[in-house]
């Protein structure tokens, strides 16, 4: 192979054909230079290893005690790579398609039932209610906007936070958001999302931030809220609304999103579309969690369950 290496193409194809992030790529890169440092150790190269040593790999990951969860990333990393060098001709095998990882189970994501989401939203605009100073107004409104809309439409906290202001601005009953790889779908707004983020702008202009790029601005390097941010005013508002903080993130709005959507009803199809899911297997993991809470029913409340 002349030119860049195949960790390189790789990557290069990640980013080009598959539209991957910089985060995404990052994480190939470090798994991967993982892998060949480890190869260049037993005196061959990703180019020429076989499967014995893609499994002495994996068996070297153990040994230093990596958890099943990483081992499993790791693997899937290096399938990718010779199944991407073996479609494009630079190997004439797949040395990794019969390797076997670790098995695991999928951990069921937290949910907060609806009480819980209805006891923070509510908490969240009684403080709002309750601020005397603008700059505490203003805080607490964000707040209210976050959860609100978080759980109005099952955004992705980064996707929330690098929504411009004029997302807020329209009158519309949908937004247009960039989810991952670039791709853009539209999102429907409830009533109570759409004025909360109306009285979240109209505070911003009383605090002479109208001209802000983005929704939810900051003074940091990226100009609007990080995800850090995002969920420090979250666990102060679980704190206040007697929610564990210990249950409670972005993306546990965004699980409480989907699975209450789909114990109400909705088709499977409709959730993945909201959620920008690229594959349904992945919004399937609601209807597992829905599967444990039925079950859970039964075990507590059939009058013969212990019998």
């Amino acid at each position: 192979m002349s030119g860049a290496g195949p960790i390189a193409l790789f990557l290069d194809m990640q980013a080009v054909e598959r539209g991957a992030s910089a985060n995404t790529l990052e994480a190939y890169r470090r798994d991967l230079d993982d892998l060949s440092a480890f190869l260049k150790g037993r005196g061959t190269s990703v180019q020429a290893a076989d499967t014995q040593a893609l499994r002495a790999y994996l068996g070297d990951l153990d040994a230093r005690g990596f958890k099943s969860a990483t081992v499993a990333r790791r693997l899937s990393a290096l399938r990718q790579l010779y199944r991407f060098l073996y479609a494009e001709g630079y190997r004439t095998e797949d040395p990794a398609a019969i390797l076997e990882g670790p098995k695991k189970g999928r951990p069921l994501p937290k949910v907060l039932s609806v009480d819980e989401v209805t006891r923070l939203i509510e908490t969240a605009h009684a403080r709002a209610a309750a601020a005397d100073r603008p700059a505490e107004r203003l805080r607490r409104l964000r707040t209210v906007c976050l959860v609100e809309v978080l759980y109005a439409t099952g955004l992705r906290i980064s996707e929330l936070a690098a929504l411009p202001a004029s997302a807020a601005r329209s009158r519309a009953d949908a937004i247009v958001v960039a989810g991952k790889g670039g791709k853009e779908r539209l999102v429907p707004l409830s009533a109570p999302a759409k004025a909360a983020m109306a009285a979240y702008l109209d505070a911003r202009r009383e605090a002479g931030l109208e001209s802000a790029k983005w929704l939810f601005p900051s003074s940091g390097a990226s100009g609007h809220l990080t995800r850090q941010h995002a969920a420090l005013d979250l666990k102060d508002l679980a704190y206040a609304s007697g929610v564990d903080p210990a249950c409670l993130s972005p993306h546990v709005l965004r699980h409480a999103f989907a699975s209450h959507l789909l114990a109400h009803g909705a088709d499977l199809r409709i959730v993945q579309t909201l959620l920008g899911h690229a594959d349904i297997s992945t919004t399937q993991i609601y209807t597992h969690v829905l599967d444990e809470r039925l079950a859970s029913l039964v075990r507590d409340l059939h009058p013969l369950s212990d019998v």
